[in-house]
């Protein structure tokens, strides 16, 4: 269930800081190819870390204070309705030019915009219609985790009511819409209340070792920066695409003291090390992770060591799924480049992404707010009834 303390959490941040900066222009690209032999999970990811830039933060700020932001990024996917048949994939991926707009978050966005367009004149046909849109944006990407999630919690929050039975079919469509916006909204909110759930737990003077570009994991920091905390950061580089070195060029522009690590110098640093903060591409009902390749060794490190390890992961990340060990996963495929040619009889491994166990996890931070991973499968229940 969604937690109203949260939502009050945010308010109150909110009238405290009146004034958002204002948003940038977006930076335009041309939408993702998918080919076979990579996943879109991993192209997605580092076409968003490759479009970062000075003012990344002051527009992910600008979207969750609801400015104008939040308004479709590109007014002719806008009229699609009026000028030729509505077509979720293209909608879904006008979301997604928004470099500071989770995937997820695009698909809610996408999702809500079927019911907006939808011709229905009964309510099964609309959840239908909704449902084949879904499964739409689900196949785009199979292997992305958060992409499923967010599709199935949003089917089950929109039509989770009661009253649709009772109502005219315009005024049901109506709650529909009011519903589906109102998730929208929650799931763009959701990064800010973790970013301030979690302050408690940073103290000043810690050092904070953090793995990937987490965009959860960035607004943390940078929340803690603006609370005035004195804190560290260790940032691995994030082989093969470099986003820790990206993340620790945000903190240096925020004035954060950052030190970049090779992935292979986790363990030689940890004894520096107060607390991990690593993001996750899915929460799992065990209350483990499925999050980027190295995720699991870290924390392995961090446990025999005994650091704490917080997790920071909005609910719509949570997936009815119970992997069982590391191949127990549909495989999320990346290109890497070693500089030097590699024979054809060499095998390269390119998965893109690790499980991490609940026994090496200490907290995470969500939007339901702060739980042991073993609460997780509770919270898993109350979402997907």
């Amino acid at each position: 269930m969604w937690r109203r303390s949260a939502s009050f959490i945010l308010d109150d941040e909110r009238r405290r800081t009146s004034n958002s900066p204002p948003m940038a222009d977006n930076t335009t690209r041309a939408p993702f190819q998918n080919p076979d032999a990579i996943s879109a999970y991993y192209q997605t990811r580092a076409a968003h870390h490759g479009v970062i830039t000075s003012d990344w933060l002051a527009q992910a700020q600008a979207a969750v204070g609801g400015v104008s932001g939040e308004e479709h990024p590109d007014s002719s996917v806008a009229e699609l309705g009026k000028e030729k048949t509505f077509n979720v994939i293209e909608e879904f991926n006008g979301w997604r030019k928004q470099p500071d707009l989770a995937e997820a978050v695009a698909a809610i966005r996408a999702l809500a915009a079927v019911i907006r367009a939808s011709e229905a004149s009964t309510m099964m046909e609309l959840e239908i219609e909704l449902k084949k849109a879904s499964d739409t944006l689900k196949s785009w990407d199979k292997t992305s985790i958060s992409l499923t999630a967010g599709c199935d919690l949003f089917i089950r929050y929109v039509t989770r009511t009661s009253a649709l039975e009772y109502e005219d079919f315009n005024s049901a469509k109506s709650r529909l819409l009011e519903r589906a916006e109102k998730f929208g909204e929650i799931s763009c909110k959701a990064r800010k209340i973790i970013a301030m759930l979690s302050q408690d737990f940073i103290f000043d003077g810690c050092t904070i070792l953090v793995h990937g570009l987490s965009r959860v994991v960035l607004e943390i920091l940078k929340t803690a920066a603006q609370n005035n905390k004195l804190f560290r950061v260790l940032c691995t580089e994030g082989r093969p695409d470099g986003t820790g070195v990206l993340l620790s060029n945000e903190l240096s522009k925020l004035d954060i003291p950052v030190k970049l690590l090779l992935d292979s110098a986790v363990a030689y640093s940890m004894d520096e090390v107060d607390m991990v903060f690593v993001g996750a591409d899915g929460v799992v009902e065990s209350g483990g992770i499925i999050n980027m390749m190295g995720t699991y060794q870290i924390a392995l490190v961090a446990h025999s060591m005994n650091k704490p390890v917080y997790v920071a992961a909005e609910s719509y990340k949570f997936a009815r799924l119970y992997p069982l060990d590391q191949k127990d996963m549909a495989p999320a495929l990346r290109p890497i480049e070693f500089g030097v040619k590699i024979p054809a009889k060499v095998e390269v491994e390119r998965s893109a992404r690790d499980y991490t166990p609940p026994q090496y996890l200490t907290l995470l931070f969500t939007d339901l707010g702060v739980l042991s991973p073993s609460v997780v499968s509770d919270e898993l229940i109350q979402l997907y009834l």
